[in-house]
Parts: structure tokens; sequence; C-alpha cells
């Protein structure tokens, strides 16, 4: 049995310790926000934080997450209370397809979270590795920097409060 924290709430799985975490999430939990796209981790779309780390997980073995927080897209806003990323996502129209959007944002936060105030260079950095095949690299870097400096790093749904960075 593997237990883990997802999202805050602690689960438990008897799943094969080598299933990929994208697919126990997606198929146990029922979590549909994280994407599979190219199933080597070189896309982004799996893109989760583990312990606060963006981590790609479709080649994230289940058994790695034994003891650890977990965090998908879910669990990053609610839609009442939207993370600062995903309001800015809305306000600078990123998402067009929407397929590489929820790794775009795990990995932006992760970002923010240890860098609350980055260049146009380090969120180049940061997500280099995370494929957009609309194209919207401008305007996700454009709500990106909108968020940082604010100081806001994260929404944790289960705590119902902001975390600063």
């Amino acid at each position: 049995m593997i237990e883990f924290k997802l999202n805050g709430e602690t689960v438990r799985t008897d799943e094969d310790p080598s299933t990929p975490l994208l697919w126990a999430v997606r198929d146990t939990f029922k979590l549909k926000g994280s994407k599979f796209g190219c199933g080597a981790g070189l896309c982004g779309a799996c893109t989760m934080h583990i312990d606060g780390k963006a981590q790609r997980t479709c080649v994230m073995p289940i058994s790695a997450v034994s003891g650890r927080d977990v965090t998908t897209i879910e669990g990053l806003g609610t839609p009442e209370e939207l993370h600062p990323l995903q309001a800015a996502w809305n306000e600078y129209s990123v998402p067009q397809c929407g397929y590489c959007q929820s790794g775009q944002i795990m990995s932006a936060a992760a970002l923010l979270t240890e860098n609350p105030n980055p260049t146009s260079a380090e969120v180049d950095t940061a997500l280099a590795g995370n494929i957009c095949r609309c194209g919207c690299y401008t305007r996700i870097k454009k709500a990106i920097l909108s968020v940082g400096g604010t100081g806001v790093a994260y929404y944790d749904a289960a705590a119902s409060q902001e975390v600063k960075a």
C-alpha cells in the first residue's frame, strides 16, 4: 500500500508501485487536469508538485511519492479562489487548446515559490521544456511576470489560504 498526500488529503493506493504517478492520479483518483503528452518527461504536460517542486510525473513511479506531498493543478486553486497564475492566464488570454496549460502553470508556480520576482530570462529557464504547440509563449511569460513580485507563491486549497513566497 502506498500512502501520500494528494492536494492536502491523505490517500492510499495498492497500485503496482511502478505505475506512473500521472496514471494513478488520473485513473485512480480521477483528477484529469494533468495531461499525458510525450510519456518521456520531456514536454511538461504532466507536471505536478512533489513536496513543492515541479516534477514530470509520466515517468515517476507512484512508489517515489510514498509519504510525500503531491499537488496537482486541481490543488493549486479553486474555481472560487483562483491561484494568481490562473487568474493571470485568464487576464492575458493565454490558453488556446489548453492541453499544456496545467503543466505550464505548475512549473510557473514552482518558480514563483522559489523566486517570487523572476526576470524574463529566469522564466525562460524555468519553463524550458514545457512545450506549447499553439505557440503561446509570449502570453505565458507575460502572465507569469505579471504575478511576479506579488509575494503570493500559491493558493493552498486544502488550507484555504494563500502561501507567501
